[in-house]
């Protein structure tokens, strides 16, 4: 498998929106996003996907959330890190 290239930040919260999965464990938690989608989001105003699936607009402080398990485990898992941390 080749390497990913992609840079995905630590973590960011999200807020429910209309665009919301629905799923309401993943409200709760701070996901890996792309620096870029981050980017993109804070000056367009778009939503962005997380590494897990979710999709919104961020807006909270992820530091005040636990990591989502989902989004750590393939964080893990695409670059090589057991835990998904850094």
């Amino acid at each position: 498998m080749a390497p990913m290239t992609e840079t995905w930040t630590d973590q960011q919260t999200e807020e429910k929106t209309d665009i919301s999965t629905g799923d309401g464990d993943h409200d709760r938690f701070a996901h890996y996003v792309r620096k870029a989608d981050i980017v993109r989001s804070n000056v367009e105003g778009v939503p962005v996907q997380a590494l897990c699936g979710k999709v919104w607009i961020p807006n909270r402080d992820p530091e005040r959330y636990p990591v989502c398990p989902t989004c750590k485990e393939l964080h893990g898992m695409i670059f090589g890190k057991g835990d998904g941390e850094g």
